[in-house]
């Protein structure tokens, strides 16, 4: 492994080689040419999902364009938040200021569409000339009467972790704002779900065969309203911690409510999903409920894998996502399919996660955190890889190197989820894995015409 800078050494490691633990939670290496986005995109692929809110980028059109239907999250009802609306700043603005600009198309905009509450993010720029975002929207929200919510997500100040906890901290003045809401016996709240493909309903349908309410749900198919109650619920569930954890802290000091992380991919954390939300609320009926709902979803999902896994057995995949906790999922759904995981990184990933994966991990297993194009290439020939599970930054890269490649970020369209995710995500594997295309292209790892 020779293609990776002298900095970053400490962040790389191989199972079974190396017995000091992973270096994490550092700022990008300058010169990497990280995957990591910046803090604006990280607040906005949070707060984005919230249907029914006016989501509005002061700065440059390309901020606005980057980021317009950023996520595959789909809503059940408004689609305001599928729309990009941006001041637009120019050279003049730069020079003379954008608060006036930023001042009417906000009026424009709440006039015309109505909205339930306002985002309003700050980009690079803004934390260049000093426009005074937040005095701009206290005025708006005394003239128009909904809340209009500065999101200080200057994107050069920090990373995409960083950009997270602005967002939580933006939902945070929503929650505990409606206390007439009388919640039902069992509730919860989802943090950190994105309703990718639908993946929240179903979710809540296994939710509803237990007899528990979800309050809220943050922020996929997200209204303020219930954002504004979510202060309510008895738990929250916590899907991805590393986008949202910050907002399960504060409300578990500001209102008690404890948290628990989970995660919805694959068969084994899905059940354990259900088993520990019935644990919580100690109620017999409800846990015979979450029994009966495995056994009979495991019951018809093995038998329908088995075919997949007779083809993928043996077959070796390299991960690289957003948040370690995923990535942990995915080496345990992977096993089930017979698959061997040698590569695996995270852009966010903490110390903890970084335990669970090496503990989970086969030996020899590649481990890495916040890695680059350069770098995940070389693992990827140094290992043999048959597929690449990643974002749309990663495609690229498995599609350069003659391989299979997964989509398992927040851009795609195909429902990963609970047990009807785990029968997409053995179908997309496979096709991928196993298309003929791979005939006609030489392996990663191998130059043309080598055996």
């Amino acid at each position: 492994m020779s293609n990776y800078l002298k900095d970053r050494e400490s962040q790389i490691l191989t199972k079974g080689n190396d017995a000091a633990e992973i270096s994490c939670d550092k700022k990008s290496l300058a010169g990497s040419v990280s995957q990591r986005a910046c803090v604006f995109c990280g607040s906005r692929v949070v707060l984005y999902p919230i249907a029914d809110a006016l989501h509005v980028i002061h700065g440059p059109v390309g901020c606005a364009s980057y980021t317009w239907d950023i996520r595959g999250s789909l809503s059940s009802g408004p689609q305001l938040h599928r729309l990009s609306f941006t001041t637009d700043l120019k050279e003049r603005d730069v020079v003379f200021g954008g608060e006036k600009k930023l001042y009417h198309a906000l009026i424009e905009l709440i006039d015309k569409h109505q909205p339930k509450a306002a985002f309003v993010f700050s980009t690079c720029i803004i934390g260049v000339i000093g426009d005074d975002v937040e005095a701009v929207c206290r005025q708006v929200t005394k003239e128009k009467g909904i809340d209009v919510i500065p999101v200080m997500s200057e994107g050069f100040n920090g990373t995409k972790k960083d950009g997270y906890k602005i967002a939580c901290g933006a939902l945070s003045k929503l929650v505990g704002t409606n206390n007439d809401y009388t919640p039902s016996k069992y509730s919860i709240n989802i943090l950190g779900d994105f309703n990718l493909a639908g993946e929240l309903w179903i979710l809540a349908e296994y939710y509803k065969k237990l007899g528990v309410e979800i309050i809220s749900c943050m922020t996929g198919d997200g209204r303020v309203e219930q954002i504004r109650r979510a202060h309510k619920a008895s738990l929250n569930v916590v899907q991805c911690s590393g986008s949202i954890m910050h907002l399960a802290k504060e409300m578990k000091e500001k209102y008690d409510i404890p948290f628990m992380k989970v995660s919805y991919f694959g068969i084994e954390d899905m059940s354990e999903a259900l088993y520990e939300v019935a644990k919580f609320f100690k109620d017999d009926e409800m846990m015979a409920k979450a029994r009966e709902l495995v056994t009979n979803e495991i019951s018809k999902l093995l038998p329908a894998l088995q075919p997949y896994r007779q083809k993928l057995e043996g077959k070796k995949a390299a991960i690289y996502v957003g948040g370690a906790f995923k990535a942990i999922s995915l080496v345990k759904a992977l096993r089930l399919l017979g698959m061997k995981t040698v590569v695996v990184g995270s852009q966010t990933g903490n110390a903890e996660d970084y335990k669970l994966l090496k503990d989970l991990c086969d030996e020899g297993t590649i481990i890495v955190d916040d890695s680059n194009p350069n770098e995940l290439s070389e693992f990827v020939k140094l290992t043999g890889a048959n597929l690449f599970i990643g974002g749309v930054k990663e495609r690229p890269i498995a599609h350069k190197l003659g391989l299979g490649f997964c989509d398992h970020n927040h851009e795609r369209k195909e429902a990963l989820a609970g047990y009807v995710g785990m029968m997409n995500f053995a179908k997309e594997v496979y096709a991928s894995v196993t298309s003929p295309v791979w005939k006609f292209i030489a392996p990663p790892n191998l130059p043309v015409g080598e055996e």
